[in-house]
């Protein structure tokens, strides 16, 4: 049972992995069709792109060299590409066996591997239309920078312009190719025959690669006999790029007809001559092998030849090369031990090309020395030649302090374009060093130089989050170069990741540090930055930060005191009135008295302390300004809004107004905007026609739709009640003028001194009045002398409230304000009003506020003068009213009946309290006061 439950198992299994292989192959043949189809061509470009053509080399520059990468790496690479239309023209067996040469050169160079020799990183691949290879980034061949142009991008690349060899590059490139001939010579026991420029490549770095293996020819000998290569004889009638380079090609290919290693040497010779003289050999052959033959001759008698341009210290090396006899020539390793080579700047690559042979103490030593001979070098041998040498030991993460300072050194005096080429990728991932110390260290101290020349997509990548770590770091100094560094900085910083990253790791340092000097940088730091914030976050965030800090040293003080005045005065931040009163100078004000300022210190917080206030006092008092002109501008709106109906003066009194008067009495009257009673203006009751016209008149305010309305309907409700005639009431009449007629007010001539503006609302209380002072009166006014008293209510009486009437005779007898004959009220008045002069305590006190101060007690004042002042209110209002302490002699009709009865009203002096009542007087009943009121 167990068996057949396995066997059925495995089944399934089996038909799950064929089913799943099925499906597997048919994904990648399909996708291999794809790629086939999206992709076509050479097979090289499947796994390389192309970029830009940059150069050409090979024999007559047959290869153009493209720029571009691996595809499945992203690793820079050299794409050559041989287009096989180029032989078009040619004879079909030449075509082939160009074809041949081409194919045998690169696999040759496929086979060999050393620092001196180009490397393939792809073998060639064929096509129809052409031939194509990968290999080791490469910048161009040493024929191009010596000016030859044939199969270069058009235009020629701007970098070839005025390109220049310096001496130091001359000097190792010659080393470099005598090392590469000594291996290809000794090791792998094979004759080159045709070095020339078009075949000596210069890759990224500047250094010179060994290429076009298309006519050498290897050793046939074997192991036990000495090298033996065959020669082959140069055919002019074949196409001069199936055969070696006649300029540069050995005279014993028409002298002896013998080949060896020295074949090679005469050709090096013929280029280091070359080198010095603008690219030019010895001499111009024209591809015509007889002309060659010729100019053989001459190198017989080496001393013949002008090597003038070439210098002093390889002249005499350079002449033995160019020796007609090849055993007196000089082998490869021989030259490179001239003299002229021990260069520093020679040495000094050799070394770093030999650096893995040594251990890290002789590293070290050298690294160390580096600084002071970088200055010597050309910028450009140290940016292409050295940093990429130096970037190799960074892999040993214990020798980056040693690597790091010359990298930042020669990145001084790079362009900003030559840093983010050439320096900044091998820079990146040293800022993820987090040991040894001394990196972060270092990179903090160039920070400003790396900011500078980084491009800002790069500083949020790689150099924010390196300053991020340098906050948490534990050493000091880093610490405070992190925060003079961070300003420069700040506004490549994006706000999320300000408020949210950086801050709060400066916030965290500043209140965790125990170093004084950290701690006020960080107050430093965080002032230089403002500018970049958001007024909000320093509202939110900063103040209630700098509440937190613990200590109070001066230092400390005056970094707080900077970070609010920058945050007042700068623009785009500023601090409101709120929060200065509330927060800032409660902050401030303790700040002020700490021990430890100097006097100059001290000055400068009370400065922003004044400048604050100053400020809020400014800001608050427009404010205020601002609203007393919005309730100005509400109060004329009302008042010029109908609010009084048929004359009625006793209209509410506003809740401004009663606030004011309700600090008369305290002396606070300048500060509520009111006055005293005595000088407070009293508004005219206006005439119908100039209440319709206040209120018709527009108000600087805008009104809504609602009140318009309403201020329609009560200029409607106005002209109404104008209209109706005044409401009288009918008296009972005297017992002397029963039958006679009831005079209208307006029927009487007021005296000039008293004109009244002509008025068609009245009150009841004000028509009742003239109605009983009209029935009154039958005899005519005579004057009564007054014996030099003033009124009741003259100047020297201030006092607001009612005197009592009752011990007080003819009370209405003889009437003066300020020495002035008045006018009566009425122009008759009856014997009824003789009883008003003898009720007591008829009028009730009616003064506000204002008169509180001057009144006496009741208790201590039992015997008080009437103050008339309250009949003011019962008269008709008048364009200058004029109150009845004021009437000085009373008219015609009211000295008759009153003038036995009334004395001259006395000021409301202290005599006035003790002046006994005159008696013979008869008091009215209450019945007789009720008859009157009614």
């Amino acid at each position: 049972m167990d068996r057949k439950v396995m066997e059925s198992m495995l089944n399934k299994l089996r038909s799950t992995v064929s089913s799943a292989a099925n499906s597997a192959v048919s994904n990648a043949v399909q996708i291999a069709s794809q790629v086939s189809n999206y992709l076509p061509g050479n097979p090289v470009t499947r796994e390389f792109e192309a970029t830009q053509h940059i150069a050409s080399a090979g024999p007559g520059l047959v290869w153009k060299i493209y720029k571009g990468y691996k595809k499945s790496t992203k690793q820079d690479a050299a794409i050559f590409l041989f287009e096989k239309r180029q032989l078009d023209k040619w004879d079909k067996q030449e075509r082939e066996a160009m074809l041949d040469k081409l194919r045998k050169g690169v696999s040759q160079l496929t086979r060999l591997r050393h620092p001196q020799v180009l490397t393939v990183q792809h073998p060639l691949e064929e096509s129809r239309e052409t031939l194509a290879f990968a290999t080791e980034p490469v910048f161009a061949s040493l024929a191009n920078v010596l000016g030859q142009t044939e199969n270069m991008p058009v235009p020629t690349p701007p970098v070839f312009k005025d390109y220049k060899l310096y001496d130091v590059e001359i000097k190792y490139g010659l080393v470099q190719v005598s090392e590469g001939l000594a291996f290809l010579h000794n090791s792998v026991k094979t004759v080159h025959r045709n070095i020339c420029p078009e075949n000596i490549v210069l890759n990224h770095q500047g250094a010179w690669k060994l290429f076009g293996f298309d006519f050498c020819v290897a050793n046939q000998a074997t192991a036990d006999q000495p090298p033996f290569w065959p020669f082959e004889e140069y055919d002019s009638r074949r196409h001069p790029n199936c055969q070696p380079h006649l300029d540069y090609l050995a005279p014993e290919y028409a002298l002896t007809h013998t080949l060896d290693t020295a074949a090679d040497l005469f050709p090096l010779g013929v280029l280091t001559y070359a080198l010095f003289n603008e690219g030019r050999p010895i001499f111009h052959n024209n591809q015509d092998f007889s002309t060659f033959k010729r100019n053989c001759c001459e190198y017989k008698n080496p001393n013949s030849l002008k090597l003038q341009s070439v210098p002093d210290g390889i002249r005499d090396q350079v002449r033995l090369l160019l020796h007609a006899t090849p055993q007196l020539r000089p082998d490869a390793l021989q030259l490179s031990k001239v003299p002229y080579f021990d260069d520093v700047g020679v040495k000094t690559l050799s070394y770093l090309d030999q650096m893995f042979q040594w251990d890290n103490m002789q590293k070290s030593q050298f690294y160390k020395s580096l600084p002071q001979i970088i200055p010597q070098l050309p910028h450009r041998v140290c940016v292409l030649r050295i940093v990429p040498s130096l970037v190799k030991e960074c892999i040993n993460s214990t020798m980056v302090p040693f690597v790091l300072p010359v990298i930042l050194l020669v990145a001084e005096r790079a362009t900003k374009e030559e840093f983010v080429e050439h320096i900044l990728p091998h820079l990146k991932p040293i800022m993820k060093l987090t040991e040894p110390v001394q990196v972060m260290l270092q990179l903090m101290q160039k920070m400003e130089l790396l900011l500078g020349k980084t491009p800002a997509e790069d500083v949020r990548s790689d150099a924010l989050p390196l300053l991020y770590r340098a906050l948490e770091c534990d050493t000091q100094q880093i610490q405070e170069l992190c925060l003079s560094v961070i300003p420069t900085c700040a506004h490549l910083v994006e706000n999320h990741a300000m408020k949210n990253a950086l801050l709060p790791r400066i916030k965290k340092l500043c209140l965790g540090t125990g170093y004084l000097s950290v701690r006020v940088n960080c107050l430093v730091c965080v002032g230089k930055i403002l500018e970049h914030l958001d007024r909000w976050l320093v509202m939110d965030d900063i103040f209630p930060f700098l509440e937190q800090i613990p200590s109070r040293e001066a230092p400390v003080v005056m970094a707080i005191v900077g970070i609010f005045k920058v945050a007042l005065n700068h623009k785009k931040l500023g601090i409101s009135k709120e929060i200065l009163a509330t927060r800032v100078l409660p902050f401030l004000f303790p700040l002020s008295i700490e021990n430890s300022l100097t006097p100059t210190q001290h000055s400068a917080v009370m400065v922003l302390i004044k400048d604050m206030t100053e400020r809020v006092e400014s800001e608050h008092r427009t404010k205020l300004e601002q609203l007393n002109s919005i309730k100005d501008e509400q109060k004329a709106l009302q008042m010029a809004m109908p609010t009084k109906i048929n004359g009625n003066d006793n209209a509410p009194v506003s809740a401004v107004d009663a606030s004011c008067d309700m600090f008369a009495g305290l002396g606070m009257n300048q500060f509520t905007g009111g006055g005293t009673a005595s000088n407070k203006p009293q508004m005219p009751s206006p005439a119908p026609n100039q209440v319709s016209a206040s209120t018709s008149k527009p108000s600087s305010l805008t009104l809504s739709l609602e009140e318009k309305q309403k201020m329609v309907k009560e200029q409607g409700l106005q002209n109404t009640l104008s209209k109706q005639p005044p409401l009288l009431p009918s008296p009972p009449p005297p017992a002397n003028a029963v039958n006679k007629p009831i005079t209208s007010p307006q029927s009487q001539n007021p005296p000039s001194s008293l004109t009244n503006p002509v008025q068609h609302s009245r009150d009841l209380t004000s028509s009742l009045l003239n109605s009983n002072l009209n029935m009154m009166g039958n005899q005519p006014a005579v004057p009564v002398s007054v014996n030099g008293h003033q009124g009741m209510m003259g100047t020297t009486a201030p006092m607001g409230m009612m005197n009592n009437m009752n011990n007080t005779p003819s009370a209405f007898s003889g009437m003066t304000g300020n020495g002035t004959l008045m006018n009566s009220v009425g122009s008759n008045m009856t014997s009824s009003m003789t009883s008003m002069g003898t009720t007591g305590n008829m009028f009730q006190p009616m003064g506000g506020m204002n008169s509180w101060p001057n009144q006496v007690p009741a208790q201590n004042t039992p015997m008080q003068k009437p103050n008339m002042s309250a009949f003011d209110n019962l008269l008709p209002s008048q364009q200058k009213p004029v109150s009845m302490n004021q009437m000085a002699v009373m008219n015609a009709n009211t000295r008759n009946s009153f003038g036995s009865m009334m004395s001259p009203m006395q000021p409301m002096n202290s005599m006035a309290f003790s002046k006994p009542a005159t008696p013979g007087v008869k008091q009215l009943s209450s019945s007789e006061i009720n008859d009157f009121l009614s």
